[in-house]
């Protein structure tokens, strides 16, 4: 269960786990991070608006006033303000071997996964998205070597999504080339959760940095 994320676009560093092949520890470095949408916990947008009541003047400031009580602008911003987030929960249950994305009250999924061997388990508890890696690369945590293979070929697969950052590594689901031993729903990895290319995808496409993520027994 070592693992390191590499960005070679100066991206900042993060760690991540391999959980590509049986018992075998490595590391992993991502060519490109996809930041994702409406990100709640990690890419919160922040407005800051200048103070300018003690410079303007009386007249300035009615105008404003008047101007900002149009109910034209009142009605529009109403509207805006009152968008419903969407809720998105990722949920993995161990003893059936199956991951599914709960959106909005709407199950996505199940799809089999691949979890990780007694030695090396899958953790348990309520995680959030750390993080979200497209092409993510294989790297030895202990020679340091780099697997050429990127997307589909690579050990991790095309889509990487961290949930737990374990000193140096990070557990987290993500494809694999080796797609028998995701339709086995085998407890083969170094912790990881294995998924099907197409599956991982879909996966990756509905979640973002800060979603829940629940792993039951």
């Amino acid at each position: 269960m070592s693992s390191l994320l590499r960005r070679p676009f100066s991206l900042l560093p993060v760690s991540l786990i391999l959980a590509g092949a049986v018992a075998l520890p490595g590391m992993v470095q991502a060519s490109v991070e996809i930041p994702a949408e409406n990100t709640e916990a990690s890419a919160s947008l922040e407005a800051s608006a200048e103070n300018t009541e003690a410079s303007v003047s009386p007249e300035v400031s009615a105008e404003k006033s008047e101007s900002s009580a149009s109910p034209e602008d009142s009605a529009d911003n109403s509207e805006v303000s009152a968008s419903p987030e969407i809720s998105t929960k990722v949920v993995l249950l161990l003893g059936r071997r199956e991951i599914s994305v709960i959106r909005d009250g709407e199950k996505l999924g199940p799809w089999p996964v691949a979890i990780g061997d007694p030695r090396t388990p899958t953790p348990t508890g309520v995680f959030k998205v750390e993080n979200k890696v497209i092409n993510p690369q294989y790297q030895s945590t202990k020679s340091g070597r780099v697997n050429p293979a990127i997307g589909v070929a690579s050990p991790l697969g095309d889509r990487w999504i961290g949930f737990l950052q374990s000193g140096q590594n990070q557990f987290g689901i993500h494809g694999t080339p080796w797609p028998y031993w995701v339709n086995a729903k085998a407890a083969v990895t170094n912790g990881c959760v294995r998924m099907l290319h197409a599956h991982v995808r879909q996966l990756f496409d509905v979640v973002e940095v800060g979603t829940t993520v629940e792993i039951l027994r």
